[in-house]
């Protein structure tokens, strides 16, 4: 897939409050993810869009989430294609904890990228 026109941000410059959708898997997910952020795995996305539409509130930009930007891309594509403001976090997780941003994870272990 060829995403050199897609719409991406770096991770440094997402928003504090930005609306961020997470698309890894749920391993992924519980070692490390943005607070606040929303999660359904790309590989449940189609079935799961209604949550998506629920959750994102209308008109906000959606900053789309994986580990290095190859998934949020084509997730980011996907969005676009219906009609929604996405952006793809440029180098995902990694580049997250790169750029020292906040990290949560699902057990009482420091938050890190699987």
């Amino acid at each position: 897939m060829n995403f050199g026109s897609l719409p991406s941000v770096a991770a440094a410059a997402v928003p504090v409050d930005g609306f961020v959708l997470d698309v890894r898997e749920d391993d992924e997910w519980a070692a490390g993810h943005v607070e606040g952020a929303l999660h359904i795995p790309m590989s449940d996305f189609v079935a799961r869009f209604g949550e998506f539409t629920e959750a994102a509130e209308d008109g906000r930009k959606v900053h789309v989430m994986c580990r290095a930007g190859g998934r949020s891309a084509q997730v980011t594509q996907y969005l676009v294609q219906q009609g929604i403001d996405a952006v793809n976090i440029d180098g995902g997780m990694q580049a997250w904890e790169g750029a020292g941003r906040p990290m949560v994870a699902e057990s009482t272990e420091p938050a890190f990228v699987l």
